[in-house]
């Protein structure tokens, strides 16, 4: 299994939310090339500004696993994580975060200082889990490309 198979089933997630009138970010989680987890935004669904994609694949994933770290884990997600979501990965301690589209407006790049020396010694950059990978890009055209039309259709409705 690759980045992109777990992408693409990410995207699914991502357009059940567009579907049902929701940012359209997607969520999965897998242990051993496994989906043990999914998730899409129900933010509006659930009138909670905390039910990201990643939060609520998240809180499946430890139901699942009976534990509250993650640390055989990996989380691929369609957008950059914001910054509440970062930081409930680094307490997840998730082995490897890999997600599509970069996120300029709302995304944790906005609000932390780059740390280059760290990501040359392999560490995971803040706010992530000193032993988390982190992988972007994967897919970005696709996931980028649905949150624009998303966003298209509610200017033009």
């Amino acid at each position: 299994m690759t980045d992109e198979y777990f992408m693409l089933q990410a995207l699914k997630e991502a357009k059940k939310a567009f579907t049902e009138g929701e940012v359209p970010v997607g969520a999965v989680i897998t242990v051993q090339d496994r989906i043990i987890a999914r998730g899409h935004n129900q933010v509006e669904r659930l009138k909670d500004p905390t039910a990201h994609a990643e939060m609520i694949a998240m809180t499946s994933a430890f139901n699942f696993l009976g534990s509250k770290y993650l640390p055989d884990a990996t989380v691929y997600i369609t957008i950059e994580p914001c910054l509440m979501c970062a930081g409930a990965m680094y307490w997840s301690k998730l082995q490897k975060v890999v997600y599509g589209g970069q996120d300029e407006k709302n995304g944790y790049k906005k609000y932390i200082t780059p740390a280059p020396a760290l990501e040359q010694l392999g560490v995971g950059p803040p706010p992530f889990h000193p032993k988390t990978t982190v992988i972007s890009g994967v897919l970005s055209a696709e996931c980028i490309g649905l949150m624009k039309e998303f966003f298209r259709e509610r200017r033009a409705g």
